[in-house]
């Protein structure tokens, strides 16, 4: 029904900068919440940042004031801009939505991306 996309991971040096985007597509009728999480080895996932429709957002306290969250509602996109990244940044970073789908409006749904990997080299 709904398919979450991710895009724009690799191989960054610390201090570097990557910007992931997430693009939602299908029987979308409303999206109330995209976020990132990530998921280091032998770790667990790990919310690192989230935005609702009206454009809060919130932050996992490791990645404030070096990560910006931000989302396109008409394109159904949410990216995140990631800076200054330490080695700890490295992750398999997931796209999350929680939306309503079409037929099933007053529902919602959670989705997850495929995951991109985001790998810092000290």
């Amino acid at each position: 029904q709904v398919q979450l996309v991710e895009s724009g991971g690799g191989l960054v040096q610390a201090g570097g900068s990557l910007r992931l985007s997430c693009a939602a597509s299908g029987s979308i009728f409303s999206i109330n919440d995209m976020g990132w999480y990530r998921q280091a080895p032998g770790k667990q996932r790990e919310l690192v940042a989230h935005i609702i429709s009206g454009g809060s957002t919130n932050y996992a306290d490791s990645v404030k004031g070096r990560f910006t969250i931000s989302r396109d509602n008409a394109k159904n996109t949410v990216y995140l801009q990631m800076s200054s990244l330490k080695p700890e940044d490295t992750a398999v970073y997931y796209c999350h939505a929680i939306v309503e789908v079409e037929g099933r409006v007053g529902y919602t749904y959670q989705y997850w991306g495929q995951g991109t990997q985001v790998t810092v080299s000290s």
